[in-house]
Parts: C-alpha cells; structure tokens; sequence
C-alpha cells in the first residue's frame, strides 16, 4: 500500500503541480511512499511531503485509490492518491513546482494521478470564487478572474465572470488605486 501526494499551486499565472526531481532509477514523480507498519494513511502522506519534499504544513484530503496491476514494475502497488492546493509561497523555495502544461510524463501512473487533481481543482473553481484561497484578500474581480483563468486553463469573458461571481463577494467598501485607470473595487469571498 502507497500514498502519492498531487499538490497544486498557481506559478506566474499557471495552473503546477510540485514534484520530485528526477532521479538515477526514477523520473520525476509525486512526492509519496509506502505506508509503514500501524501506519495511517494520513500520516504517511504528511511524512512523504516532509521528508522528499521538504513541504509541511498542510491538510491532503484523499482523492482516489489507483490500482492498476502493472502501475508499478517493483509488484502490485496500491495507491491511496491524495490532494492539496497551496499557495506558492507557502511552499520552500527548493521545491520543484513544473507548470501542468509543461509536465513530462511522470513514473509509475502519477500522469493520471495529476489529471484527477487538475480535474478535481477545476470542478471547485467553475462556480465558486477561489475556493482553495489562493489569492490572498482583498483581491479584485480582475486579479479574480486572472487565478480562475490560471486554475481553469482558458480565458474567461470579464463580464460573465463578474456576473457569475459577485453574488459570492463581498464589497470591503475599499479601491485599489494601482496604476493606471480608475480604480478598481476590492472584495473578499462571502
């Protein structure tokens, strides 16, 4: 039994996934491993992103059982998947973060472990406004719409998006004066 950890972040408008680097037996891959001994599957998740990762701090929830025959040439492997979203700068500078669309392919079936992450943010980013809190508040409706673009991968139309979103919002009744312009109102989720 193994757990394998997908954590998603935004980098420089672009939806990533953080990584292991390559190493001598292994391609890049999800930070992860075996589930010891009186183990829970939580703990090994948190221990996996500590120590290959160097990540800590935060709060996986399990996303799918993989259970290919032949998903790990070492024998049968189960996997008990797992995902976080973070933001970027909450994660240590050394960590290895490589945008989605730049991705090579992954060991073992961490390529599908990703596409059920990607899929699963995605679902949550379609109605509500930034449910995994990756912008900081307050925020505009244009740095909005710009995460949502990011996490979505593909361009939304300002004025659907505004429609969609301010029921969600709440006005802190301040402008952003940055730029040129007029200046733009300021919100933070309902």
């Amino acid at each position: 039994m193994a757990v394998d950890t997908a954590v998603l972040t935004v980098v420089d408008g672009a939806l990533a996934v953080l990584v292991l680097p390559p190493s001598e037996h292994l391609p890049m891959r999800l930070p992860g491993t075996f589930l010891h001994e009186g183990e829970e599957l939580a703990d090994a998740v948190l221990r996996s992103l500590r120590e290959k990762a160097g990540v800590e701090g935060l709060a996986p929830r399990q996303l799918r059982v993989f259970d290919a025959v032949d998903r790990d040439d070492r024998g049968r492997v189960l996997s008990v998947a797992h995902v976080d979203v973070a933001r970027s700068e909450a994660l240590p500078p050394s960590t290895l973060v490589v945008p989605i669309a730049e991705l090579p392919p992954l060991a073992f079936d961490h390529d599908q472990i990703v596409a059920f992450a990607v899929d699963w943010l995605r679902d949550r980013y379609r109605e509500q406004p930034d449910p995994a809190g990756l912008l900081g508040e307050p925020f505009t409706i244009s740095r909005l719409r710009a995460l949502h673009e990011a996490v979505l991968g593909l361009e939304l139309l300002p004025d659907t998006f505004r429609r969609s979103m301010l029921p969600q919002l709440i006005s802190i009744g301040a402008l952003e004066r940055a730029g040129r312009g007029r200046p733009a109102e300021l919100y933070r989720r309902a």
